[in-house]
């Protein structure tokens, strides 16, 4: 009796040392996220910040230089074309000092002196021209009567060729000296008075706009081509956003784009205009030298969309480079490569399962799968590397 009772607390504690052993072997269930494979929209983007600018700009200038009056208009006031922006008064020339004015003297012979020599050679020029004018008919009639060569005849030509550009060229001479000459005799001249010297010359606006920079304000004294204000149609804008060149290239005319981040409550629709044909270098915030290129873009909806905006404001721009309205696709984060192929873990009856699939089009949230993958198919998100093939999974929570 003693002997029976022995052996089954033998047996009970062998059965209990196998189950803390079975349950201590026993697989764990690892929770995982997971996503379906689903049916939709993929659209690949170039993302960009961009900056509005008015279409057509008009810089107006100063067209001499004088004293620029006071410029009264201010930034967004209306102007027309051919209205008065501006009124610049000429400066009159400063009088010669005794040595200034000496100095002019001396040019002034100096020009009449190489305009001298520029008439010298000029009759010289045209005394040469009609000897070898008569040289090259007497060759002519010469050679007719048999008496003269191919070669006399060619070389009388040729002679009366040279000896006529080289009168032309005196002639120059003589006109380049004549003006030298009138420019040194000017700065002899005392400067004019009156009131037609001091009368403002008035500067009119391109085209009809708004004034969108006032460049100078305050009477001022600046030289010709001294820009003063900037004109343009703030209802004519368009985008312009330098791309990296690797991106560019990818981008083609007539491409859609959404313009995103721009202060508005919705996204705006825009399509390329053009991609510029001339790149250039720019330095990242993290001084790293990039190749760029500017691509311009057309708003498509009405003005009154973006009646908000501006000259010059920022935007973020999206150009869409390849999209499919149909596509199979999983998230990114569900993809892991294997050996020199894209893999995902699959959920079949609880468990891990790696396949491997085939990618097309891509962005950084979703990826098309063309291969390997249906439709309703569960797919391992961001998936760890302790997860093995065949290794027991329970989703964390439904996606």
């Amino acid at each position: 009796m003693l002997g029976v009772l022995k052996n089954r607390r033998i047996q009970i504690a062998v059965l209990i040392v196998g189950a803390l052993l079975a349950v201590a072997l026993w697989p764990e269930t690892m929770p995982v996220d997971a996503a379906a494979v689903a049916r939709g929209a993929i659209v690949v983007t170039v993302d960009e910040e961009g900056q509005t600018r008015v279409h057509d700009r008009y810089v107006v200038s100063a067209p001499v230089g004088g004293r620029v009056l006071r410029i009264e208009l201010e930034p967004g006031d209306p102007v027309k074309d051919g209205d008065v922006v501006a009124r610049v008064r000429p400066e009159m020339p400063a009088l010669l000092d005794p040595r200034a004015r000496a100095e002019a003297q001396a040019a002034v012979d100096s020009a009449q002196a190489v305009l001298g020599r520029a008439r010298a050679d000029e009759q010289r020029a045209r005394t040469t021209l009609k000897r070898t004018e008569s040289d090259r008919e007497r060759t002519k009639q010469l050679r007719a009567a048999g008496l003269a060569t191919a070669q006399e005849l060619e070389l009388a030509e040729a002679d009366a060729a040279a000896a006529a550009e080289a009168a032309r060229a005196a002639a120059y001479a003589v006109r380049a000296a004549t003006a030298d000459l009138e420019r040194a005799q000017v700065r002899l001249q005392p400067p004019a008075s009156g009131p037609s010297s001091t009368r403002a010359v008035e500067v009119r606006a391109p085209a009809d706009g708004v004034i969108l920079r006032r460049l100078r304000e305050s009477e001022t004294v600046v030289p010709a081509g001294e820009p003063l204000l900037e004109i343009g149609d703030p209802n004519r804008l368009e985008i312009v956003s330098d791309l990296l060149s690797t991106d560019a290239v990818r981008v083609k005319p007539g491409a859609r784009a959404m313009i995103d981040q721009w202060g508005g409550g919705r996204t705006l629709d825009a399509k390329v205009r053009l991609v510029e044909p001339s790149g250039f270098t720019k330095i990242s915030a993290l001084g790293v030298e990039e190749q760029r290129v500017n691509v311009i873009l057309d708003f498509v909806d009405p003005a009154r969309a973006w009646a908000a905006l501006g000259d010059g404001y920022r935007v973020e721009v999206r150009v869409v480079v390849a999209e499919r309205a149909d596509a199979l696709q999983i998230p990114t984060s569900a993809l892991f490569r294997q050996g020199q192929r894209w893999a995902v873990y699959v959920i079949e009856n609880g468990r891990a399962r790696v396949r491997q699939v085939e990618i097309g089009l891509q962005t950084g949230i979703e990826a098309e799968v063309t291969k390997g993958l249906s439709q309703g198919e569960r797919v391992i998100v961001h998936p760890g590397d302790t997860l093995t093939d065949g290794a027991r999974v329970e989703e964390r929570n439904e996606k």
